[in-house]
């Protein structure tokens, strides 16, 4: 316990003062910068833009808008406005289209459409849709589609404690290359591949490379600028290639992280996933991560592999898997590996990174380590 105290306050001194930026998408880093934000310390996060499904989807195809989802999930971690105003942002709009009797408003009492009558287009539903993304949308319009500027008045609106910038403003459709020469467009479809195959069906073909259908992609140079004078560098935790890897597909984001003098730290993800990294140990991830950084990153954060054994049970029903912390590979690939107990369950089933152990591993200076 004093070992866990001493390290705790060695960490908020690495922390205190320093201009902190995490890259990432998706629920991953909710936890981390929902902790970053209690402390002394400058944050920017940088949010991958090729969510393709839900709300933001719809949002996409009836407003022509880029994808806000992920930027709604990390403007909520960061929030400081209370629990009423983060609830709003996150509420999610039920299916008010259907009767109690299962039935859709709008038809005929007795099978529906009358015999020569058109069909009425049926008019857009809230029913699916994240608060949170139609005030996003909301402020866009009000800011004469400029996403930006949006995104300021949403951290104004929830007053939050650093800063969220998309990687690019541009459109940009994630698509993933397999082994067997295939491909599958889409964030949503790589992501969700997994879950629409059982695995009695047996081994998905592994991803070989992911690439961006509209490429070149350009980097919202807002994004660059804070990647530059980052001091350091958060990459995940998040689905490896869907929510991390699909921001160094974006041009000119590997190239500034390389070129920024931040450290680089990576966490590795707790569980696989089917579809995405199958059979994927911690050393599998990085190699990932250095394939597409086009260089290794100063740190390497781990959980130690132990798992409550239901849940275990559990996550495998769908696929999914403790990731292992292969050690002796991990060292040979990185110059610092911290592999810790950083589990956290929540609501009794779902498994994250618990936020101040993970803050401990990941800014507690190397000499304080062992």
């Amino acid at each position: 316990m004093q070992q866990a105290f001493e390290r705790q306050a060695h960490a908020l001194l690495g922390l205190r003062g320093k201009h902190i930026v995490t890259i990432g998408g998706g629920a991953g880093p909710f936890a981390l910068l929902s902790a970053l934000k209690k402390h002394d310390c400058s944050i920017t996060a940088i949010v991958t833009m090729a969510d393709s499904g839900g709300s933001s989807r719809r949002l996409m195809d009836e407003y022509g808008t880029l994808p806000v989802g992920d930027l709604r999930q990390a403007l909520v971690a960061l929030s400081r406005k209370g629990v009423l105003w983060r609830e709003v942002f996150t509420y999610r709009f039920k299916d008010g289209r259907e009767g109690k009797d299962g039935q859709e408003h709008g038809g005929q009492e007795h099978g529906g459409q009358a015999h020569g009558e058109q069909e009425a287009p049926e008019p857009p539903s809230l029913g699916g849709h994240s608060l949170g993304n139609l005030i996003i949308t909301a402020l866009q319009e009000i800011n004469h589609g400029n996403l930006l500027h949006a995104i300021e008045d949403a951290q104004q609106l929830l007053d939050t404690a650093g800063a969220v910038l998309p990687v690019t403003l541009q459109p940009a459709t994630l698509c993933a290359e397999l082994a067997d020469g295939s491909v599958i467009v889409s964030e949503t479809n790589i992501d969700t591949r997994g879950a629409r195959t059982p695995e009695s069906a047996g081994p998905l073909a592994p991803i070989t490379r992911i690439y961006l259908e509209q490429a070149p992609v350009e980097a919202c140079e807002d994004a660059l600028r804070a990647i530059r004078r980052a001091d350091v560098i958060v990459i995940g935790p998040g689905s490896l290639y869907t929510s991390i890897l699909a921001n160094f597909v974006v041009e000119g984001v590997a190239e500034a992280v390389r070129a920024s003098e931040a450290r680089k730290v990576y966490v590795c993800n707790l569980m696989t996933n089917r579809g995405e990294t199958g059979g994927y140990r911690a050393s599998d991830f990085v190699r990932e991560v250095h394939r597409y950084l086009g260089d290794r990153v100063d740190r390497v954060v781990a959980h130690d592999g132990v798992f409550p054994a239901r849940l275990v049970e559990r996550y495998a029903a769908d696929g999914q898997h403790p990731v292992a912390p292969d050690l002796e590979q991990l060292r040979e690939l990185t110059p610092e590996v911290v592999v810790d107990s950083l589990l956290a369950v929540y609501q009794g089933a779902l498994l994250r990174h618990d936020a101040e152990r993970l803050l401990r591993a990941i800014f507690t200076p190397a000499e304080y380590l062992s």
